[in-house]
């Protein structure tokens, strides 16, 4: 199995970072696009590129494309598949959280051509540094539509992990080192992330030989996610309820939230031996973390997390910050890692 661990604590994003203003509205979550055509795709590949260079500015050991593709983590792979019809629309509830108007699937879904391997081509020419690449998981990609033609969320969750496995497969050949699946629904879903929610995330890695990884968060810095974070008591123990399963998948690393969260830290000794991104950046504030502060955090993880299983990361993905703002916490992170990083090899 590839495996990125060339420096001790490799940094990384959770996923996305601020869209530049010329492409997309400021500071807005899943904003429309400004540009069209030829210039959108244009626009794009200077948005990565302004990505990949904060990202190399600030430090960071692997990169990402910071999710400048695409308009929304789950639904811009959706558009991309037969079967689901986006003018004919429901609204749902989000995660048991809040109401979203949603495309429909009305057939069977199936992938003709891949979605972000050219773009995934285009970051892995930009750098040589190993490149991490976000999809969504099943089970989130289900919670995010109207089925109202399966009418089953497993049976559809399989036929979602099957189009996955290849589109990761194809990624995995442009060049991508880390595959990452973000499954926020793993929070939210317990009794069916474990009866068959983990098994069709295997089923979305099956033969693979990059390393994988999935993203389990308590969701962006918004208000739907924060209100629902203010209803969950003074710890949040929901993690508790998926690890020891998540312990003994093929998945590699497990990415979690945990500074400025209610998240009991020891948590993470429910998965001790893998591989886990700790969230060490707030993405719910615009309050940027001094390096002590990152670099606490992590000490607190090294009681549960084996130093050379510890990747510090980002609790979530920064697109609803300002660039500044993000700059600054990418800044942070970084010089945390090192402070720790010092005092490890010391």
């Amino acid at each position: 199995m590839k495996t990125v661990k060339k420096i001790l604590l490799p940094t990384s994003t959770a996923g996305s970072l601020p869209k530049p203003s010329w492409l997309a509205t400021r500071e807005t979550l899943w904003s429309d696009w400004k540009l069209h055509g030829q210039e959108l795709i244009e626009g794009k590949h200077d948005a990565l590129r302004v990505a990949l260079q904060e990202q190399v500015s600030s430090g960071l050991d692997i990169v990402s494309d910071g999710e400048q593709t695409r308009q929304h983590f789950v639904t811009t792979f959706i558009e991309h598949l037969t079967g689901v019809d986006f003018e004919n629309r429901k609204v749902v509830k989000i995660r048991d959280r809040y109401d979203a108007s949603v495309p429909t699937v009305v057939g069977p879904v199936s992938r003709e051509k891949s979605v972000f391997v050219e773009d995934a081509k285009f970051l892995r020419q930009q750098t040589k540094q190993p490149i991490k690449w976000a999809l969504p998981g099943p089970m989130t990609m289900i919670d995010t539509l109207y089925d109202d033609y399966y009418k089953s969320r497993e049976t559809l969750a399989w036929e979602f992990a099957k189009i996955l496995n290849q589109e990761a497969k194809e990624l995995e050949a442009a060049g991508v080192d880390i595959i990452q699946f973000d499954e926020p629904a793993f929070n939210v879903f317990f009794d069916d992330v474990n009866e068959w929610g983990i098994a069709c995330l295997e089923r979305a890695i099956e033969g693979l030989k990059c390393e994988t990884a999935v993203h389990i968060c308590y969701g962006y810095g918004i208000k739907a996610n924060t209100d629902w974070k203010k209803t969950l008591g003074s710890q949040w123990r929901q993690y508790e309820q998926i690890l020891p399963k998540l312990k003994n998948s093929n998945i590699d690393i497990i990415s979690l939230e945990c500074h400025n969260s209610r998240v009991p830290v020891d948590l993470l000794e429910l998965i001790r031996g893998k591989k886990v991104m700790v969230g060490v950046i707030d993405v719910a504030t615009n309050t940027i973390e001094t390096p002590e502060e990152v670099a606490n955090t992590l000490r607190e993880a090294l009681k549960y997390v084996d130093a050379d299983k510890l990747y510090p990361c980002t609790n979530c993905g920064m697109a609803p910050l300002s660039r500044d703002v993000a700059r600054g916490k990418l800044h942070a992170l970084s010089a945390g890692a090192a402070i720790v990083r010092k005092e490890l090899t010391n």
